[in-house]
């Protein structure tokens, strides 16, 4: 058998014109696919520019919302500061009573859990004064006490029996503030005809001896000052124990809706909250007239 080579083609040789198309096509057929391989390649690079920018949005919506959290979170602690709920006093006896226990434990930071409950103000002798709905400032403190705690209003009116003992002690948180407050129980509305006095019992501008003085011999309804001060009248010794008598005592009004220059309540200064659970509602007579449920608190 003759066996032939490539040279062994005939010179005028040429090849079929099927063969010849054929060849065509594949040469364009890669042509074509490394057009559309570009094509490809060049749609991923958008698809990923696409992806990268929707990362993008999506990261900064979720740093938006973490930042608006933190926002909420940061005006809630400040409401809570200030005096929101239920530091206002539009909570529940059972959620003041809560609060209460731990503005307590810490000024008794150092006793036991068991040491703490014994000096616990009951939950019953706490005033419900969710049915007032108004605004609890000073130009509202004589209706809020005629409408949301009228058993003290009925009180007042009445005639007044002894020496320096007031049917309302109103602890506040400055001397200012006490003699605004002063002014205010002083309504003819609150004391009627037959209603005492209103004593101001705060260190400025008078002596701790002139207030024991002045009580020995004044019938009072209502009593308002500051914790330091009116703690030193509970808790005097010798000739001068009982100055401020808590005999005919039925409401201790905190006064939450008063904030100093830092918007701190009565309870918010540490000093000024040692003196209100060390001195006032600390003081032997006043914590068993608590417990018996003959003294009740109102947060104002």
């Amino acid at each position: 058998m003759a066996l032939h080579r490539g040279d062994d083609l005939d010179d005028d040789f040429m090849p079929d014109e099927t063969v010849a198309l054929s060849e065509d096509e594949g040469f364009g057929s890669l042509i074509g696919d490394q057009d559309d391989i570009g094509k490809l390649l060049s749609a991923d690079e958008e698809e990923d520019a696409e992806s990268s920018t929707e990362r993008t949005k999506t990261f900064l919506e979720k740093k938006r919302k973490r930042r608006e959290k933190e926002k909420e979170r940061k005006a809630k602690e400040s409401s809570q500061r200030i005096g929101e709920p239920p530091l206002r006093g539009v909570a529940s006896p059972t959620m003041i009573s809560e609060y209460l226990s731990t503005m307590q434990a810490k000024s008794f930071s150092k006793m036991s859990a068991l040491e703490l409950q014994d000096r616990q103000i009951p939950e019953t002798s706490i005033m419900d004064t969710t049915t007032w709905t108004g605004s609890r400032k000073l130009d509202t403190l004589v209706v809020f006490i005629v409408q949301a705690v009228p058993s003290l209003h009925t009180r007042l009116m009445q005639k007044t029996k002894s020496f320096g003992a007031p049917t309302l002690l109103f602890l506040t948180g400055a001397a200012l503030r006490a003699a605004d407050v002063t002014r205010t129980l002083k309504n003819k509305t609150l004391q009627g005809e037959k209603g005492a006095g209103v004593a101001k019992l705060f260190a400025k501008h008078c002596k701790l001896e002139d207030h024991t003085s002045y009580l020995k011999k004044t019938k009072i309804g209502s009593a308002v000052g500051t914790p330091g001060r009116v703690g030193k009248l509970l808790c005097n010794s010798g000739e001068d124990v009982n100055a401020l008598s808590v005999s005919a005592l039925t409401h201790i009004v905190l006064d939450m809706s008063y904030h100093d220059a830092k918007q701190r309540c009565l309870l918010d200064i540490p000093e000024t909250r040692d003196e209100v659970f060390k001195m006032v509602l600390g003081a032997p007579q006043v914590m068993e007239r608590l417990k018996a449920g003959k003294i009740h608190i109102v947060l104002f």
